[in-house]
């Protein structure tokens, strides 16, 4: 790849990291190297069986233990988690330092800013260092401006119906 973009997928719509992946995926047949740091997700989901199978090109990382939701968390479990995110940014510029991937997906960036687990300068300087030839995608709800401003795309996927809103709970193979 001559030059790699910034990517956004944000909403309040189901399929922003699906979206990632598949980008990842048409990535990984054409012979690149696809790297994605999951933010806020430490439960098995059925698109990890998958991806492992796509191991070493494609490869998923956590950096965080296994958790309630955010807001459930007591003030030393956030601070924790906070920790496990530097530690997880960290590794993302040590990723680019080492010309490891020709994607990196950043999988939930945006609730980590959105839940004040990392600063917008700390993301906006990540996005900043990108090496030239790396794709980098970011994913989550409500993207800050000043990273819109930053992107090269951006899409919104926007909730019409869910099933959510019926009463239905999230399902095995479809939302996890």
């Amino acid at each position: 790849m001559k030059k790699g973009l910034v990517q956004v997928y944000t909403g309040d719509g189901k399929g922003k990291t699906t979206a990632a992946i598949g980008q990842g995926i048409r990535a990984f047949g054409r012979g690149k190297t696809v790297y994605m740091v999951q933010f806020l997700k430490s439960n098995e989901t059925g698109e990890l069986t998958t991806l492992k199978s796509l191991e070493p090109r494609f490869r998923v990382f956590r950096f965080e233990k296994n958790r309630d939701f955010v807001w459930k968390l007591s003030t030393e479990e956030k601070e924790e988690l906070k920790d496990d995110i530097a530690k997880a940014l960290v590794f993302v510029r040590d990723t680019f330092r080492d010309k490891c991937c020709d994607i990196l997906i950043l999988d939930e960036i945006m609730a980590v800013l959105g839940n004040e687990l990392a600063s917008i300068d700390n993301v906006l300087d990540i996005i900043k260092s990108k090496p030239e030839k790396v794709e980098l995608i970011l994913t989550g709800r409500n993207v800050p401006k000043e990273i819109i401003e930053v992107a090269d795309y951006v899409s919104q996927i926007d909730c019409v119906k869910h099933p959510y809103q019926k009463g239905i709970a999230a399902r095995e193979g479809i939302e996890y």
